[in-house]
């Protein structure tokens, strides 16, 4: 069923969205999405997109987001890949119903969670990973029996184009649609009434969402994002430590929800840090002809530029805009005040702010007293700082001595808390966020006393009061 926008909002090259939705219904409603074999079929397409289709994807990224075809393939069909891959040689398993145990008082029974599809699903995509982002939760829809309508960004059109056009020849055309559009188009699609939304974008984007589905009582997953913190303390392996942060400052130009939006390091190897990333970023960018990272349009060019302009911190590397060319140099800003626009909003940008902190309390307080993150990042060789960042600090995820790489973890849930977002996905985690868990009960009609009905004699008051204390 492929879907691609026309010039009139809300209508498809199948129908009305409506209808593009009632015609999924009906596909789910004949159960044919259920049996196991149907969603390993659907993994599998996944796979294969990704396989013969790489040159395509690498130069749809490539014109959405100036990407070279090795970072295409690493960030964004990699994770993608692998997702799928996990899934499909486990789902058999996943979808078996789980024994559980009951209550003396209610036996002779038996009682098991049966897991089932929700039925038909909106899986809304971002930009910044318009592959994988969209790929992995269409992963978890799929491996849970549902039907889908897939959402690409508007601000990837060339990635949008390529998953309107692909995703139908390698998946169920009757079972899986896609529709291009803005946001006016994401409303029409939420006034739907599915059985689930599933959104990975901005905190105030996900809000939207979530007042959207709210009228329906539609169950929603947001993948949000935040200021992920990256604590280092002086006991680090502080060149390891430099190389990892830098690196998720030139990935996607540091257009992650999962890169590290600053960093707080014990005063006393600060400058060393410093000194460190600032060397990274350099080497990182030698061999490019322009210093600076392609950010994705006018409004995220001019949000970042506005930071620069606005900071009176330390400029420790670039700094350098190109509003022609949306480009921005990798930059290091040292001790920026905690009230600048900088370190008040979500960077998502090459931009890497680095504070001192005098001591592992000091920076435990300054992440509680902001909305929780997506992630927290901690360096040290210390396990007593390692527990107590974990314990003390409440983020989406965490990950000691590295960033991001939780993220390609099936084995590992995935998700934010609070502001950062809620629910998770990420292999089963995923298959079980996009499946009913159904608890069954299975009682004989035998034994079936008299005692455990009205009227209750004083003897039965007492049978049945012992019976559940037990």
């Amino acid at each position: 069923m492929k879907s691609a926008l026309n010039a009139e909002p809300g209508v498809t090259e199948s129908g009305t969205i409506p209808e593009v939705v009632a015609a999924l219904r009906a596909t789910y409603g004949s159960g044919r999405t259920r049996p196991a074999t149907w969603r390993i079929e659907q993994l599998r397409g996944i796979e294969r997109l990704l396989d013969e289709r790489e040159g395509e994807i690498a130069r749809a990224l490539a014109e959405d987001h100036g990407r070279g075809a090795f970072e295409s393939w690493m960030i964004d069909m990699l994770a993608a890949k692998l997702e799928a891959t996990y899934a499909r040689k486990r789902v058999r398993r996943w979808m078996r119903s789980r024994p559980r145990p009951l209550p003396l008082h209610q036996m002779p029974a038996l009682g098991w969670v049966q897991y089932e599809p929700l039925g038909v699903v909106l899986v809304i995509g971002a930009w910044n990973g318009p592959l994988t982002v969209t790929l992995g939760p269409l992963v978890a829809a799929v491996s849970a029996g549902n039907c889908a309508v897939v959402k690409p960004s508007e601000l990837a059109p060339a990635s949008s184009r390529l998953l309107a056009r692909l995703l139908p020849e390698y998946l169920d055309a009757e079972a899986v649609a896609v529709v291009e559009g803005d946001g006016h188009t994401t409303q029409t699609l939420l006034a739907q009434g599915f059985d689930h939304v599933f959104f990975t974008g901005g905190t105030e984007i996900g809000r939207k969402i979530l007042a959207g589905a709210a009228p329906h009582l539609t169950p929603v997953t947001l993948e949000l994002g935040g200021k992920s913190p990256a604590i280092v303390m002086r006991d680090a392996d502080l060149g390891v430590t430099a190389r990892r942060i830098a690196g998720t400052k030139v990935v996607i130009s540091g257009q992650a929800c999962v890169a590290a939006d600053y960093v707080l390091v014990e005063r006393a190897v600060r400058d060393e840090l410093v000194e460190r990333i600032v060397h990274s970023l350099n080497e990182f960018r030698s061999g490019e002809p322009d210093r600076g990272l392609r950010i994705v349009n006018e409004r995220q060019f001019d949000r970042l530029a506005g930071y620069l302009a606005s900071t009176e911190a330390t400029v420790a590397l670039g700094g350098g805009t190109d509003r022609a060319e949306l480009t921005i140099e990798p930059t290091v800003l040292v001790d920026p005040s905690p009230e600048d626009p900088v370190m008040r909003e979500e960077i998502f940008g090459p931009i890497l702010p680095v504070l001192a902190v005098d001591s592992l309390d000091e920076a435990i307080a300054f992440v509680n007293a902001r909305p929780k993150p997506l992630a927290t990042y901690v360096f040290t060789k210390s396990a007593r700082t390692r527990r107590r960042v974990l314990s003390e600090i409440s983020s989406g995820g965490a990950v000691v001595n590295h960033l991001m790489v939780h993220y390609m973890a099936p084995q590992l849930p995935f998700g934010g808390v609070g502001a950062s977002g809620m629910g998770r996905y990420n292999g089963k985690w995923g298959f079980e966020e996009l499946s009913h868990r159904k608890a069954v009960l299975l009682k004989p009609f035998k034994p079936d006393p008299r005692f455990a009905y009205p009227p209750y004699s004083d003897r039965a008051i007492t049978l049945i009061r012992r019976m559940y204390r037990a």
